[in-house]
């Protein structure tokens, strides 16, 4: 009986250990998304996806948000902007509830018309308005606006010509293109010396691979990101992409990343 009851208490015992060595045993973290350096002539500019169309740039001290859209959670980590850039007025391009979530305070917001026609009243003296073709400097930042429509064009396109914002930053020398909701548009193959490129392709809002990977093939960025790829049928296959630029040019650096880390694990 006496070795029984010894036996039971050690079990006991090592049944309490256990627990408390689970109870202490740290949650695995979430992973972060990869953040990717470029170099230039001020430093490097670092490069973060954040989900879909929406990425973080950080360079000289400055941090950028485009199409901030998502929620608070998808920032956590991330710090606070210096300068908001608004391609379009979607809501997974212009998202009140996120800018509302976010640190924005005295933040000016680069956008299109439209989109400023539909902020919030309280954004209103916080905003920068530039078109197709115009320009402004903010935070030793040049940013152009450039077209970004679906073609062909059409009365009823969900892009019209004019509407919305692509964009191109010079930022330490570096030409950084943000493609907005966009198809192979000629404003697009026609442009010249892009370091970095972040180009949509999802169906049936902006182009599919085929007219991407031709795009890019005009235009040949040093570096591109595909982004903006989920569509009605689910994601674009970017992997695909990749291998058809690469194929006709091995000299453009394709970088495939995590935008949408949930659907990807599916």
């Amino acid at each position: 009986m006496k070795f029984k009851a010894l036996l039971s208490a050690l079990v006991f015992l090592f049944i309490l250990q256990v627990n408390a060595q689970q109870k202490q045993k740290p949650k695995p973290q979430q992973k972060q998304t990869a953040i990717d350096q470029i170099k230039t002539d001020k430093g490097a500019l670092l490069v973060q996806p954040i989900t879909h169309g929406s990425v973080v740039l950080k360079w000289n001290g400055k941090t950028i948000y485009v199409d901030p859209y998502g929620g608070a959670e998808m920032y956590k980590g991330v710090s606070k902007p210096d300068l908001i850039l608004v391609t379009d007025i979607h809501g997974d391009h212009m998202d009140p509830k996120t800018l509302d979530a976010i640190e924005t305070k005295g933040i000016k917001m680069v956008v299109p018309q439209a989109v400023a026609d539909q902020l919030p009243e309280k954004y209103k003296a916080q905003t920068v308005v530039i078109g197709n073709g115009e320009s402004t400097t903010q935070q030793d930042i040049k940013i152009e606006g450039i077209p970004m429509y679906n073609l062909p064009e059409t009365e009823d396109s969900r892009h019209p010509k004019g509407r919305g914002n692509g964009y191109i930053l010079t930022m330490g020398g570096k030409k950084i293109y943000l493609s907005g909701d966009t198809e192979d548009i000629q404003e697009m193959r026609e442009l010249q010396n892009i370091d970095v490129a972040f180009v949509s392709m999802n169906l049936p809002y902006t182009m599919d691979i085929n007219q991407a990977a031709s795009a890019v093939l005009d235009f040949k960025p040093k570096i591109v990101y595909p982004y903006h790829y989920r569509g009605t049928e689910g994601l674009a296959d970017v992997a695909s992409f990749k291998k058809m630029v690469n194929e006709k040019n091995k000299n453009i650096d394709v970088r495939l990343r995590e935008w949408y880390p949930q659907q990807q694990k599916k």
